[in-house]
């Protein structure tokens, strides 16, 4: 590493002594290095904050499994209710059938969540589907029963309608990194719009 940068330091004492002397060279060097992944273990500023983040990453964990069944619905009744031929009574009589599915599948244990489980749960799917959850509601199911949602949410401190934003989340971000769930693909191509 030492003789790294003194060879740098090195290439920019001959550059800099040329384009002084007048000799700018005809050609530069390229180098191309392989890319290489850098990570460190957290250095925690105390315990609290070590407690928080671990607290959270088995939170995270907990509710991965209803993250999971979400995304996976939510690609299921998008793709049924995009289709062309569908007629709207058909939209909502499919919304209805999944709904009815998940509630009898999974309400029993989403009820026992905490309020910190269920705001995550909340972010994650905003996060995997990249459509915030008032949306995702007023689009499935209709517009009152999202400011219905939207209100009862606000009440409690959250806003259904604020859209995912990774860099506003690192903690989160880091946990689902660290548990295999990348920034999914159209994150990056609106950072690059």
């Amino acid at each position: 590493m030492r003789a790294l940068i003194l060879l740098t330091i090195y290439c920019i004492i001959c550059v800099a002594t040329a384009n002084a002397q007048g000799n700018v060279p005809d050609t530069s060097w390229h180098v191309t290095m392989p890319e290489t992944e850098v990570s460190a273990k957290l250095k925690w500023d105390n315990d609290t904050i070590r407690y928080h983040y671990n607290q959270m990453k088995y939170y995270v964990t907990t509710i991965l499994p209803y993250l999971n069944q979400a995304t996976e619905l939510f690609s299921e009744i998008d793709t049924f209710i995009n289709k062309p031929e569908i007629s709207k009574k058909e939209r909502k009589a499919f919304v209805k059938v999944k709904e009815q599915m998940l509630k009898e599948k999974f309400e029993d244990e989403v009820k026992k969540l905490n309020e910190t489980q269920g705001v995550l749960l909340i972010k994650l799917i905003a996060r995997q589907t990249g459509i915030n959850i008032y949306h995702i509601l007023k689009d499935f199911k209709n517009p009152l029963t999202a400011t219905r949602w939207q209100a009862w949410a606000r009440l409690h401190g959250f806003n259904l309608n604020k859209k995912y934003n990774p860099i506003e989340e690192p903690w989160l971000e880091r946990i689902m990194e660290s548990l295999d769930y990348p920034l999914p693909e159209f994150y990056n191509q609106v950072a690059a719009n």
